[in-house]
């Protein structure tokens, strides 16, 4: 055993414990997932665009045409001798008044109008973004040295989508998720901007004494500013500038904490604009020291998204199926990673409170 280090509590203390976490997990969770409100309030120029859309009687990007806007564009111009041409309700050329003739060729076939979302925004320098569709990714990106990403997603059909955007730091871990219930428009690029991700936190021990301190540690955007909250959702209790990579650090001294559970999390600002909160943390303040080990293997079940670890992420994915008759592609995984009952109740949550990692 190296020294100032402590045996843990036997397996079923711990275990009492970690229940009792993990209730506060599932809340934040579904908090998360499903409060329109607070995540479009998330950052302070959120906003959503419709770039071009099909119907509205402009010819925009990924169109031959729309309504009497034809871009300038005739039979002859097409390949037909003469005759009139008009415009689809999809967007494309209508041909059939056109008369044979000239360069004779036919008007080109049928191009279904192109139904994507961009989503652009601030994460963490070369870091990795995900996108979540109805709860499965969709989509990476890399982040650029001032953290501004942009994902893109193409070939949806128009409706209504449950998207989700997270961060990965350079530790590998993942930031709280920022999620956009939002209706797609078939035939239109939707861009969602101003996307200011939450940055990531961790400390370096999960329990410490009156003695030690605890290192809070993170990333967000570089030249802002991080906000630590502790046991509050008001006054910070310190607020530090970001690196260049965007890494902040601070050791506290517990001699100002409670005994007990505490609990931290932290805001960005930068230029302004100000980003949801961190996913929240605990550590114990107690009469042992406890480092904080990443796990050294991969967890036997509840890892929904193969990457060795049961965290939010996962959760969210297996959130997204509660009480809903499960697609074929996901029932697989569930048989493989949860119960195997072929739906998402109580049971699959407790296996994954089993095996979390965070």
């Amino acid at each position: 055993m190296k020294p100032g280090i402590v045996q843990k509590a036997p397996k079923s203390a711990g275990r009492f414990l970690f229940s009792v976490f993990f209730v506060f997990i599932l809340f934040s969770i579904f908090y998360f997932l499903f409060s329109k409100p607070i995540l479009a309030a998330s950052s302070s120029n959120f906003q959503i665009e419709i770039l071009n859309l099909c119907g509205n009687n402009i010819k925009e990007t990924g169109e031959q045409c729309d309504g009497s806007d034809l871009g300038g564009a005739s039979c002859s111009s097409v390949g037909f001798g003469g005759g009139a041409l008009s415009c689809t309700a999809s967007c494309t050329f209508n041909t059939a008044a056109c008369s044979s003739g000239g360069g004779g060729g036919g008007g080109g076939g049928y191009a279904e109008p192109v139904t994507s979302v961009i989503f652009e925004g601030r994460a963490y320098p070369k870091s990795k973004v995900t996108l979540l569709k109805d709860a499965l990714i969709a989509a990476t990106a890399v982040a650029d040295g001032d953290a501004n990403f942009q994902l893109n997603l193409s070939g949806l059909s128009g409706g209504i989508y449950i998207f989700s955007v997270y961060g990965e730091d350079n530790k590998g871990v993942r930031s709280s998720l920022l999620t956009f219930p939002m209706s797609v428009s078939s035939g239109a690029t939707t861009k969602v901007g101003g996307i200011f991700i939450a940055p990531t936190i961790s400390t370096d021990k999960s329990e410490v004494t009156r003695d030690d301190s605890v290192a809070v540690y993170g990333q967000s955007v570089p030249g802002g500013e991080v906000a630590i909250y502790i046991n509050s959702d008001e006054n910070p209790a310190k607020t530090i500038k970001t690196g260049t990579d965007g890494a902040y650090l601070y050791n506290f001294d517990t001699k100002v904490l409670k005994t007990g559970l505490n609990f931290l999390k932290s805001k960005a600002t930068s230029n302004g604009e100000v980003s949801a909160f961190s996913k929240t943390i605990s550590f114990l303040v107690g009469s042992e020291v406890v480092l904080v080990t990443p796990p050294t293997k991969c967890p036997v079940k509840a890892d929904l998204n193969n990457d060795c670890r049961v965290d939010i992420v996962d959760f969210s994915i297996a959130a997204y199926w509660y009480k809903r008759p499960l697609s074929p592609a996901f029932a697989l995984k569930e048989k493989e990673h949860l119960s195997g009952d072929e739906k998402i109740d109580l049971v699959d949550f407790s296996i994954m409170a089993y095996y979390w990692t965070g």
